[in-house]
C-alpha cells in the first residue's frame, strides 16, 4: 500500500515542476527573444507483483520529470524605430563576448552603439561579425564602428547641363558655378563663363566660347573652349582658338594667347599690327570678324582686346634684351572644330597644396552616358543641372542592416559605405544549449560547437532591420497546460488522501 503514497507524492512534485515551468513561460511572454519551455515526464520503474520475469503483473511507481527543454520556434516580430534592433527569420543566433571574451548566443536582437563605438546588446555584451575598417577585418570580432568617416573623393569629372540664349548679343556672357572638392576635401568653386562669339548661320544656330576657371582664377589650359550649335539649338561641334606669328617685323617677339583668346572665332585674313617707334602706339587692322578690336599697352608688352569688351585676349612679349621697333606684325587667329568630345581642362595650382583631379587637369563630361546637355534655344539661359563626381568627407549619420548581415553606413557627404557584417551561429542540437539568464545561451557538449555563417547561406535565417522576435510563449496553450497541472495536483493529492484513509481503516481494523 505504501507504493501509492510514494505515487502520489512523485505526481506532486511533478505536476509542481511543471506549474514552474508554465509560470515562467507566462512571466516571460513579452522578453525579447525568449524561448519557451517544454516539460518531459516518465514513469518510475515499476515492480512486478508476481516477483517474475513477466511483465504482465507490473504496477507502476509514480513519474518523474525527464527534461525540460527549450522550445526554438519563432515568436512574433514587432517593427521598431530603433535601425540596429534586427530579428532573425529562421535558424541561427547572435553571437556576443562579454568583456572576458567568453561567447553567448541570443536570439534578442536588440542591439545599440555604446560610448566606444561597439555594437552591444542589452548587457552590454559585443554583437560579433566582420569589421570591413580597422585592424580585425576578415575575422570575427566585436563589431566597431569607431571613428568610421567617409573619406574625401577628389572631383574628376564634371559636367553642366545649361541653355544658352541664342538671342544674347554677341559678346554677352553667361556663367555658372558649382562646388568641387580637392584630394584634402577642400570646397572650391568651379566657374564657367560662357560667351556668345558668333550669331547664326547656314545650319548654325550661334557659338559660344567659355572660360572655366577655379575660385576666381582662369584655368591654365583648354583642349577646346567653345562650342558651336546647330540650327535646332543641339551642341554640334567643340572648337578652339590659337594665334601664330606670320610675319615679325617688330623685333623678336613671343606671341600668346590666353584663355579669354580663346573664346573667338578664327579671321578668314591675317590680323595685321602696327608699331610706331617714335609715338610708341599702335595699330590693328585686318581684324575680319573682330571688328571692335583694340589694341594696348607699352614697352613691355602689347596686348589685344579681340572683342572691345575690356581685358587681354592675345599677348605679345619680346624676348629678353630685345625693344620694339617700328613695323608691322601679322598673325592668324585659327579655329580647330570636331565632334562633342569629353574636355581636359587644366587649372591652376591650389594655394594648400592639394590637387584637383589628375595633377590639376579635370575632365568635362560632355559626350559620356552621363553627360548633361548643352543647348542653345531662344529662350532664357538658364542651369538645369550640374553633377562632379568629389565629396568632402563625412560623418557616420545613420545605419541601416540587410538581409545578409550587412552594416551599411550613411555619411553627413551623402555618401554610403558597407561598414561590417553579422554573422550568425547555429548548432547540431539546440536543445543542448544552456539556459545563462539575460536571454542567453552557452554552447555545450550536448548541442555541439557551433557553426558559423553569415545570414542567408548554409541554411541560417535572413536578418531584418527594425525589428525584433518577441516571446514565442502561447499564452492560450500555456492557460490549457495550467489547468490540466492543477487538476493532476489535486488528483495527486486525493491519492495521498485517499491512501491515508485506507491506512487508517487499517489501524482500525487493528484495533
Amino acid at each position: 500500500m505504501g507504493n501509492a503514497l510514494w505515487a502520489g507524492i512523485s505526481g506532486l512534485n511533478a505536476s509542481s515542476k511543471q506549474m514552474d515551468v508554465i509560470a515562467n513561460n507566462i512571466a516571460n511572454v513579452n522578453t525579447i527573444g525568449y524561448k519557451a519551455g517544454k516539460i518531459y515526464f516518465a514513469d518510475v520503474l515499476s515492480q512486478s507483483i508476481s516477483g517474475g520475469a513477466s511483465g504482465s503483473m507490473q504496477v507502476g511507481r509514480g513519474v518523474s520529470v525527464t527534461d525540460v527543454t527549450t522550445q526554438f520556434g519563432s515568436g512574433s516580430f514587432e517593427t521598431t524605430d530603433n535601425a540596429t534592433d534586427v530579428s532573425i527569420d529562421g535558424d541561427g543566433f547572435f553571437m556576443v563576448n562579454d568583456q572576458d571574451g567568453a561567447t553567448y548566443y541570443t536570439r534578442a536582437g536588440s542591439f545599440t552603439l555604446d560610448k566606444d563605438g561597439y555594437m552591444v546588446d542589452t548587457n552590454g555584451y559585443y554583437l560579433q561579425g566582420f569589421n570591413f575598417y580597422g585592424s580585425t577585418v576578415n575575422t570575427i570580432s566585436n563589431i566597431s564602428l569607431k571613428d568610421v568617416q567617409s573619406t574625401p573623393q577628389v572631383t574628376s569629372m564634371f559636367s553642366v547641363g545649361v541653355n544658352l540664349n541664342a538671342e544674347t548679343e554677341t559678346g554677352g556672357t553667361y556663367t555658372t558655378s558649382q562646388t568641387v572638392y580637392d584630394s584634402l576635401g577642400s570646397q572650391h568653386s568651379l566657374g564657367i563663363t560662357f560667351q556668345k562669339t558668333g550669331g547664326s548661320g547656314t545650319g548654325v544656330s550661334g557659338y559660344w566660347g567659355f572660360t572655366v576657371g577655379l575660385d576666381g582664377v582662369s584655368s591654365v589650359d583648354q583642349s577646346y573652349s567653345g562650342f558651336k550649335f546647330d540650327a535646332d539649338g543641339n551642341l554640334d561641334q567643340v572648337y578652339r582658338s590659337d594665334a601664330a606669328i606670320g610675319t615679325a617685323a617688330v623685333g623678336n617677339s613671343v606671341l600668346t594667347i590666353d584663355n579669354e583668346g580663346q573664346l573667338y572665332q578664327s579671321t578668314t585674313t591675317p590680323i595685321e599690327l602696327t608699331y610706331d617707334a617714335t609715338t610708341e602706339s599702335w595699330t590693328i587692322t585686318n581684324a575680319d570678324v573682330y571688328t571692335d578690336a583694340t589694341v594696348f599697352g607699352d614697352a613691355d608688352s602689347v596686348s589685344i582686346d579681340l572683342d572691345g569688351s575690356g581685358g587681354a585676349d592675345i599677348t605679345l612679349t619680346p624676348d629678353t634684351g630685345i625693344t620694339w621697333a617700328s613695323g608691322t606684325l601679322t598673325f592668324s587667329v585659327t579655329q580647330a572644330e570636331a565632334d562633342p568630345t569629353d574636355l581636359s581642362i587644366t587649372l591652376a595650382t591650389l594655394d594648400n597644396g592639394a590637387t584637383i583631379g589628375d595633377a590639376n587637369t579635370i575632365t568635362w563630361d560632355l559626350a559620356g552616358s552621363s553627360a548633361l546637355s548643352i543647348t542653345n534655344y531662344a529662350s532664357s539661359s538658364v542651369i538645369k543641372s550640374l553633377s562632379n563626381d568629389g565629396y568632402a568627407s563625412g560623418l557616420l549619420k545613420s545605419l541601416s542592416i540587410e538581409s545578409d548581415g550587412t552594416i551599411t553606413g550613411f555619411f553627413t557627404n551623402g555618401q554610403t559605405a558597407s561598414l561590417a557584417r553579422i554573422v550568425l551561429a547555429d548548432f547540431n542540437d539546440a536543445t543542448g544549449l544552456r539556459r545563462m539568464g539575460s536571454n542567453l545561451f552557452a554552447e555545450t557538449v550536448t548541442s555541439g560547437p557551433a557553426i558559423k555563417n553569415i545570414p542567408g547561406d548554409s541554411g541560417m535565417g535572413e536578418l531584418t532591420s527594425n525589428s525584433l522576435e518577441m516571446s514565442n510563449t502561447d499564452i492560450a496553450t500555456e492557460f490549457i497546460n495550467m489547468i490540466t497541472a492543477q487538476k493532476a495536483y489535486q488528483a495527486s493529492s486525493r491519492v495521498i488522501t485517499t491512501q491515508d484513509e485506507l491506512l487508517s481503516e487499517l489501524m482500525n481494523i487493528m484495533r
